[in-house]
């Protein structure tokens, strides 16, 4: 049983978790190597819990509650050492998260189930920098994490159905809808988001439309909740790049990263995070 669970990675998407996990009953230790990103990220999960007191979506008594739940810490060793389950949720480079869960191998227990927010990289090749890979799968969480309702399980090779039914109770726990889907570069929604997401920036070189005529055609056209421009902006044009870069070199030129995109990326648009994107945030 799941009582323990470390996040490691505290940007945009290992602080979402950490939130969900909290409010989800879970001791959560969030790890960053960066004091600086834990600052940040607490700063950011307690107006979250603020923000939801406010609208009453949780009371006062269940959001302390949940606060005093998440811990902060830079030492890997001394927030692993009881862990039932760890979340991984660093960048989207290989020799980053091959860094990552070699230490999670020699300082989690062996009963640890450890598992990778990847939305498009192997869990069959993350489980083998372990040395436990029947205990390792993806679980794509979606940004942002504490309004999205789905997480996107993948099984890796030697993924053991355990493992699936493990992490399928953490997350509807933490009140999220899940699917399991077999392994394959980008899964099912990474595949799908990334084409369209490289699609609308070649319409904008293109000059089809402005970014803002695409995302509303996308939106009231399509129905989707947010144009691609602006799921971009929020998710980060640096994620999207590397994401399309995995994708191009797995799946073929169908995922070539449109031109337009690295431009962005190289100039530092990266979205909301730099204040800069395809739109600008600096005055918000």
């Amino acid at each position: 049983m799941v009582k323990q669970i470390a996040v490691v990675g505290s940007g945009v998407m290992g602080r979402g978790i950490a939130y969900v996990g909290a409010i989800g009953g879970y001791d959560i230790h969030l790890i960053d190597i960066s004091e600086q990103a834990l600052e940040s990220a607490k700063k950011e999960i307690d107006s979250i819990f603020k923000k939801a007191v406010e609208r009453g979506k949780l009371s006062a008594e269940e959001a302390t509650r949940a606060q005093e739940a998440l811990k902060y810490f830079t030492d890997m060793k001394s927030a692993l050492k009881n862990a039932d389950l760890v979340i991984e949720a660093v960048p989207e480079k290989r020799e980053i998260k091959r860094n990552v869960f070699e230490q999670l191998e020699q300082y989690a227990p062996s009963h640890c189930y450890f598992a990778t927010n990847t939305s498009t990289m192997s869990p069959t090749e993350i489980g083998s920098y372990t040395k436990r890979p029947e205990k390792v799968a993806a679980m794509h969480f979606f940004n942002p994490v504490h309004k999205m309702p789905l997480v996107e399980i993948a099984r890796g090779l030697e993924t053991a159905d355990e493992t699936i039914e493990v992490i399928k109770e953490v997350a509807h726990q933490m009140g999220k809808e899940t699917v399991v889907v077999n392994e394959f570069p980008g899964f099912v929604t990474s595949r799908i988001s990334a084409m369209i997401g490289n699609e609308a920036f070649y319409m904008l070189q293109e000059g089809v439309a402005s970014p803002e005529e695409i995302d509303k055609a996308i939106k009231l056209g399509l129905n989707f909740p947010m144009g691609p421009f602006e799921l971009g902006d929020l998710v980060g044009l640096d994620v999207r790049l590397n994401n399309l870069k995995y994708l191009h070199e797995t799946l073929g030129e169908k995922f070539r990263p449109c031109p337009l995109l690295e431009k962005y990326v190289k100039a530092g648009r990266l979205g909301r995070k730099t204040g800069r994107g395809v739109y600008n945030y600096i005055n918000e």
